[in-house]
Formats: C-alpha cells, structure tokens, sequence
C-alpha cells in the first residue's frame, strides 16, 4: 500500500529527499552534496549530471534510512533553487553546457544593455521582477549567444530549456515530459503575471524562441510518472512542483492573504502571501506567484536579505569571536543589550527594500566598554532589523499589519534572535515543529495532487507548532534599537 509521499529538494549545494507521511511527518531523509564550479570571478555553475546524480543518491538513502520499499510512494514533489538555468538536447538528453547558477552574475552587461534599450518597465510590470542577472531569461539569452551548440539546437527546434524542476522531471520520466510550475516560471523574467503564460513580448528583447521553453503547469497536478528509473517502479506520478521560497510558503501553511513566513539560511527570505491578484509594489518588493491549484493561482510579495546566517559564519571565520556557529546565543544573551553597537550586514550589499549593491557592512557604536557579547548581540539584533524592514515594505504595500511571522531555516533554532524578531516586528514569531518546510512544502502539493490530502485545510491540519515568541521588549527601548538602525543604514 502506497503510505508515503517522497519530496525531492534540490538546493544549491545538495540534494535532500524527505519519505512523509501523513501526518506529515518525516519518515526518512537522504542528503547528498555535489561540488560547486566557479569558472571566472563572479561566475558560479553546476554540472547537470552532477545535480542528477546527488538526487538519485539521495532517493536511494532516504529508501535504505526509513527501510521502506519503493512500492510506498505514493506521489513524488520536487522543489529546487529556483533560477538556475539548464539547457539539454530534447533528442539525446544530454545537457548542452554545465548550469548557470542564480547567483551568477555573469548576465551583468547584458541587464545593463536592456536597461539602455528601456524595456525595463515592461519587464517590471509584466513579470514583477527587476532586470537582475539573478532571473532566468538572462541567463538562457546568455547561452544562446555564446554557445554556438546551444544555439544550432535552438535553430533547429532541438533545444530544451528549464530551471532544475524541469530537468529532473525530464530525467524522470525518461524524457518524456517538459514542464515547468508558474511558481518556477514567474522567476525567469519570461511569464506574464496576469496570464500566467511565457509572453511574446518578454522573449523579443531576449531574442529567445519560444521553442526551447516548457509547458507551464499547476503546481499539485500529475504532470508525469517515472519511468527507467533505477530503484524506483515506472508510473509514480510527479504531483507537485514548486520554487523552494513558495513550497517553504505552503510547507508553512500559509494560505490565507496576509499569511507570511521567513526563511533564516546563508540569508533571510521572506514572503508574504497577497491574495489571487498579482499586486504591485511600491516598496521594492518582489511581486512572484506562491502556487496555482486547480487553476486557483496565489501570489506573494518576496523580498530578500543577503545576509542573515552568513554574518554568524563571519564572526566564526573571520572575526573568529565564537568558535561555532551555535556559540552565538549564549555569547549574545551574556549581555543585557548591544550597549549601542549596531551591526548593518550589508556585506555583500542590501537586498530589499533597499537595493544597495554597493553597501558594505558597518559596525558602528564602539566604544572602549565594548565586548565580544555586545557585537554577537548587535550581529542577531542585525539580522532582525533587516528582517524587520522588508515586513513593514510588505505590511505598507498589502495595506495591513502582519499578525504573525512563521520561521524556518537553520538560524531559526536560535531562540534569541526569534525573541529578537518578535520584539523588532512586534507581532507573533511562529517556530514549527517540523523545520523541514521546503521540502514538506513539495510533498503537501503532492499530496493534493493525488487526493493523499484531499484539501488544504487538511494539509493545515499536520502544521505543528514548537514555539511561540511573542514581543516582550519594552515599546521605547525597541523603538531605540530601530532609531539606530534607521541613522545606521545610510553609513553602510
């Protein structure tokens, strides 16, 4: 008997795959890393095969940890990092060139060169997104006129282009399927916001032909079944897609307009759900789509701090002021406050609502009375306020208060920096127990994609919480914080 929902996530650095059941747990979980190439300043890739091989690994680990037969899976969901770019030969399968990874900066000159054309409004209103070589139609454009291969393919209609949930898919189902999710779709500068289709209109200035993309699909439909795949049987059906910030979005279930989580990795990711309408944003946010199912779409606000734990990781390796990363909550709470040091980590620029690429983190406030504990308490403090400024970008862009913040990721175990949160945003931070939200984000949608769940609110329903935190600094020493923050951020 089918019991089990398999979620593959594939993320930058490895592949996860988690068994879940229907209580929505996790049953068993298999990780593998595959190795990063970095072939110029500034250009970061991945080799395709190498992705593929980390997620057949992975399925096979997670099989062997929760002892189950791979007859138990009853649906497979995939959610993945979602701009990297990947193009393949539809005939042999074979990919082209290795994968341009999002944080590739390498599509630089050509955003500058569309920016000059002035096609950016048409870019910004009709995709919610800003011309950034972070997006996925630079990065395809980049290809096609620099890899004569890729672009013979392309003339002949031969070639396949995706970001990675299309490519495991492909192998999948033995190349059978092209898909991608709107979710995966709204990253790549290429899919209208209103009609959730790749535009005519969006692919000219890229000179991209609509022959390499994907069909565009919901996100908790069968868009496939496996088939030739060692160690699994043929005919499980693929039910759910989704970009890793949207599945981490429903994993959290947050399904209701105003409903919004954080995601606290390398940097912090928030999004907020905005209803069924693709709202703007006046407040530099990201407008993407959250999901569509059963043709319902849902769209969310986005916006994104650069740094979050990797100023914890720069306090370890380079200040060397801890020794591990778990060393900054007791070093933190040895203080009673920052004693008015603030720390800005712009170390790689500020993100939303700011877009500041060239800030650099400043840590201002010193004083010969300053201690290792005041600069690691200014660091979360840091964090929070940076957090805390993309929130109320989201709150004055939707037209009301967020009443609670819903957190995952590896920082989010550091109970000072939710109470932190909680007291900056001063609403409710959420913590569940299940921390997994990404990848039980693509099994949910498998799920209801299978009727294993057979609505939302069941889904709701196995959403557990650890902890609530809940503001409890003083109003006026909060609003202190937040002033020298305000007066801080310009000198970064």
């Amino acid at each position: 008997m089918s019991e089990l929902i398999m979620a593959i996530d594939q993320g930058t650095t490895g592949t996860t795959v988690l068994l879940v059941d229907r209580d929505g747990k996790v049953a068993a979980k298999g990780y593998r890393e595959f190795p990063q190439v970095f072939p110029l300043a500034g250009w970061v890739e991945h080799d395709p095969e190498a992705i593929w091989e980390s997620t057949l690994e992975s399925v096979r680990s997670a099989l062997q940890a929760g002892g189950v037969a791979p007859g138990a899976i009853a649906a497979i969901g995939i959610t993945n990092q979602r701009e990297t770019t990947l193009v393949w030969d539809r005939t042999t399968g074979r990919p082209v060139q290795n994968a341009i990874v999002w944080q590739c900066r390498r599509t630089a000159d050509l955003c500058r060169e569309l920016k000059r054309q002035g096609v950016e409004p048409l870019y910004r209103n009709r995709t919610g997104l800003v011309l950034d070589p972070y997006f996925s139609g630079t990065k395809n454009a980049w290809i096609l006129r620099n890899n004569a291969e890729a672009a013979r393919l392309a003339s002949e209609g031969q070639l396949a282009f995706g970001t990675v949930d299309s490519f495991l898919v492909w192998r999948l189902t033995g190349g059978a399927v092209h898909v991608t999710d709107v979710s995966n779709a709204s990253r790549t500068l290429l899919l209208d916001l209103e009609t959730l289709q790749f535009s005519d209109d969006l692919l000219a200035p890229l000179e991209i032909p609509r022959s390499v993309l994907p069909q565009v699909c919901g996100n908790s439909t069968v868009v496939g079944r496996t088939k030739g795949i060692a160690g699994l049987p043929d005919g499980i059906p693929i039910s759910g897609l989704a970009g890793d910030q949207q599945a981490a979005l429903f994993g959290q279930a947050c399904f209701e307009t105003g409903e919004g989580k954080c995601t606290f990795g390398t940097g912090a990711f928030m999004l907020v759900n905005i209803g069924d309408r693709p709202l703007p944003s006046s407040h530099g946010l990201l407008t993407t789509v959250a999901w569509s199912i059963g043709g319902r779409p849902r769209y969310a606000f986005e916006g994104s701090a650069f740094i979050a734990g990797a100023a914890v990781q720069w306090l370890r390796d380079g200040l060397q002021i801890i020794r591990a990363a778990s060393d900054i909550e007791p070093l933190a709470a040895s203080v009673s406050d920052s004693g008015g040091v603030v720390f800005v980590p712009a170390l790689t620029g500020l993100g939303a609502p700011h877009w500041r690429p060239e800030a650099r983190g400043a840590l201002l406030g010193i004083t010969r009375g300053t201690c290792r504990g005041h600069i690691a308490r200014a660091a979360l403090e840091g964090i929070a306020l940076q957090n805390r400024d993309i929130m109320r970008a989201m709150a004055d862009d939707l037209g009301s208060h967020l009443a609670s913040l819903r957190v995952d990721g590896g920082a989010a175990a550091n109970d000072l920096l939710m109470q932190l949160q909680s007291d900056l945003l001063g609403t409710r931070v959420l913590r569940p127990s299940q921390v997994e939200t990404t990848g039980l984000g693509a099994a949910f949608l498998a799920g209801l994609g299978i009727g294993f769940w057979s609505s939302i609110e069941d889904v709701r329903k196995v959403w557990h919480l650890d902890r609530e935190f809940t503001p409890k600094m003083a109003p006026e020493d909060a609003q202190a914080l937040i002033d020298r923050w305000t007066a801080a951020v310009p000198r970064a």
